[in-house]
């Protein structure tokens, strides 16, 4: 599909973005990322999650639960504009904690209880900015907002599936039943994979495929002043990761298969680690690496010290329709990349080494680190430049269209 066509993109329209990752979230959001995006066009209300009882208690020393806890008190505003097009509001009410009751029935009557208080809210805020026909933009909250077009009045709604969320512990007791009805009522659903939209399918026909933006501009081997100390002092060559260090995303026994076989490589891990790492043999290996967090604007300088950017990932029911946005990053600097391969990676199988096995993996290390051909680094980083957060809108903003055309038919 033609992406770039000006007669697909809305504009001055009203976007209501609601999502499971607030607006001032330290984790990257696609959610926030494409409402930034549709502001540029269209006016925007985000939609911070709200507390919930559990949160409340458990967390209340947490800056974040006391910055809610004020503007539910009255104490910071709730609605703020963060741009000329788009505001986000922190709702002023705390949820129940439900998502673990025992059975459907029960947890089906508490959420009617919560969806009502949600969308109290958020229309309260819809009417003060005066948006109309609004266009409603759900990032996965098939819990909080399965109720909402009962109380607020919607032009066109789109789900967004971009991860396997039921099979993470939050929504496992409840989730496959809520996420496959909210597909259902949805006007259509859009996905991040491949992988998701076979599964979307099953639940709704208007289900695509709309690809991953990303925001790459950082990612610029011409921008990289100088190499950070800690990974100057490790010897080539150098194989890296850059992202959360977690036993759910990344296979701790492949990482030590290749470390162990090809002692004369120094793979280095960029983020932060959970305990099964921190835990893990690998930190008595000498040709391994872990150089902690370090803040955004370091990361390509870090990215530029690999030789192989590789992503090493666990097979499971939360990554095997994942689509790695740091494939992008690795890409836009022209690495060589080795990655797992999965369903939603297919998209990459002509820049990226795919991997299905530990041996393959060592086989596509050794070819990565032989390249000579300069041409593929351009290659990869055009294909970076493809994988915008415009071009990912201008995909989604067919969808919408198709929508509004097939009410006027």
């Amino acid at each position: 599909m033609d992406t770039h066509k000006s007669n697909n993109i809305i504009a001055n329209r009203d976007i209501l973005v609601t999502g499971l990752q607030s607006i001032d979230s330290k984790l990257g959001s696609n959610a926030v990322n494409l409402a930034i995006e549709f502001s540029k066009r269209n006016r925007v209300l985000y939609i911070n999650y709200p507390l919930d009882r559990k949160t409340e208690w458990r967390y209340k020393s947490d800056p974040e639960v006391k910055k809610r806890l004020e503007i539910i008190q009255g104490k910071a505003p709730d609605l703020v504009k963060i741009s000329s097009n788009l505001w986000t509001l922190y709702p002023k009410t705390i949820l129940e904690s439900i998502s673990q009751v025992p059975t459907f029935k029960l947890f089906t009557l508490l959420n009617k209880i919560n969806n009502k208080r949600f969308c109290r809210k958020i229309k309260e805020a819809i009417d003060k900015l005066g948006f109309s026909d609004i266009i409603w933009f759900n990032d996965s909250d098939f819990y909080r907002l399965f109720y909402l077009k009962k109380y607020i009045s919607v032009n066109a709604s789109l789900y967004y599936s971009r991860d396997n969320m039921i099979a993470t512990p939050y929504f496992r007791k409840h989730g496959a039943i809520m996420e496959g009805l909210m597909m259902q009522k949805s006007d259509a659903v859009v996905t991040n994979s491949v992988y998701l939209q076979k599964y979307a399918l099953k639940f709704n026909d208007n289900s695509f495929y709309v690809g991953q933006g990303c925001d790459i501009t950082a990612f610029n081997k011409e921008l990289v002043c100088s190499v950070p100390s800690d990974i100057a002092k490790i010897s080539k060559p150098i194989i890296g990761y850059i992202g959360a260090v977690i036993k759910l995303r990344l296979d701790i026994d492949l990482i030590e298969f290749l470390a162990s076989r090809k002692p004369e490589w120094n793979f280095v891990f960029v983020g932060p680690e959970d305990d099964h790492f921190l835990q893990s043999k690998l930190h008595q290996m000498a040709n391994v690496y872990f150089l902690g967090s370090k803040n955004q604007s370091e990361l390509p300088s870090y990215l530029y010290s690999f030789n192989v950017a590789f992503n090493p990932q666990a097979i499971n029911e939360i990554t095997i329709g994942n689509y790695p946005r740091k494939i992008d990053e690795y890409l836009a600097m022209g690495k060589p990349v080795v990655a797992t391969y999965t369903e939603a990676m297919q998209v990459f199988k002509h820049y990226v080494y795919l991997a299905t096995s530990y041996s393959d993996f060592l086989f596509s290390i050794q070819n990565a680190l032989d390249e000579k051909d300069k041409t593929l680094a351009e290659q990869r980083e055009r294909l970076a430049k493809e994988h915008t957060w415009e071009v990912n809108a201008n995909e989604i903003y067919k969808v919408i269209n198709m929508l509004i055309e097939k009410e006027k038919s």
